[in-house]
């Protein structure tokens, strides 16, 4: 008779940018000689997750280090399947696990598409921090809107919301201040990131799984988290599993032009 045994060592996992949790888990289920580990994800978005595998005389359909994305309301993915090399061995495996939101293997994204600016139509706004700005943007196209605290938001692009976070009240301008940040962030069609960032407290008026479209009012602005000012901090963005991303240039429409990189100091009006 063969001898099967699996043991589960140390089995972790990372979730990256997460003051809250993601709703995502991981578990295995075994049948005969082989056991398979499989993934629910609960998120309204992909979810990415770069396992590593530790391997006692077992074969691994993934070999010993994998990414794999998981997709939004998945039910028993199956991220690998794991069978004895000797059956008539011992075995043991065990794996670390890195996840973030997203998917972390894309390279591409439309690159022509226009934004509309993130306020009120009539309004006329400085970019008072632009791409690459001094206090908070170094080597990061993010830029801030001098909006006050209670201006309403709009949403730049169509998306489904993924997260949204406006239970904060505090503000500091230092990096230790960003798990304070309220924020709304939308996916867009083809798979980036929008950051809608230092909401004033309760103000978000959109949750998770709201489908947005272009212009749509989505909160109000504030000055929490990691601010030194009321504004409204916007960026488009990539997710690398490593918890860095990969920021986004963003062509905006403004009345003067039909698609322009925003520049920090200037003034821009929303006349539509």
């Amino acid at each position: 008779m063969s001898k099967y045994f699996s043991l589960l060592l140390s089995l972790s996992t990372i979730f990256l940018f997460a003051q809250k949790k993601w709703n995502v888990s991981f578990y295995n289920e075994k049948s005969g000689n082989e056991i398979s580990i499989f993934a629910d994800n609960n998120e309204e978005m992909p979810m990415s997750s770069k396992f590593t595998f530790k391997l006692d005389n077992l074969n691994s359909t993934v070999g010993n280090e994998v990414t794999v994305v998981i997709p939004e309301k998945a039910k028993k993915f199956l991220i690998a399947k794991l069978s004895p090399k000797n059956p008539n061995r011992s075995n043991q495996f065990s794996y670390t696990n890195m996840t973030n939101f997203g998917d972390v293997t894309l390279n591409d994204f439309d690159k022509d598409y226009v934004y509309s600016l993130p306020f009120e139509r009539g309004k006329t706004q400085l970019v008072y921090q632009g791409y690459n700005g001094k206090f908070s943007h170094q080597n990061i196209s993010a830029l801030d809107f001098n909006l006050k605290i209670g201006e309403k938001i709009f949403a730049a692009r169509e998306g489904k919301v993924v997260e949204v976070v406006d239970t904060f009240n505090s503000n500091c301008a230092n990096i230790s201040c960003a798990k304070y940040n309220n924020k709304i962030v939308i996916m867009h069609s083809d798979g980036s990131f929008a950051d809608y960032a230092h909401l004033k407290l309760k103000g978000a008026e959109v949750k998770v799984g709201d489908v947005i479209e272009k212009n749509q009012f989505i909160g109000y602005s504030g000055n929490t988290g990691f601010s030194n000012g009321p504004h409204l901090h916007f960026s488009v963005f990539l997710n690398r599993i490593d918890g860095k991303r990969d920021y986004i240039p963003t062509k905006f429409k403004t009345s003067t032009s039909e698609g322009e990189l925003l520049q920090e100091g200037k003034t821009y009006t929303k006349n539509y």
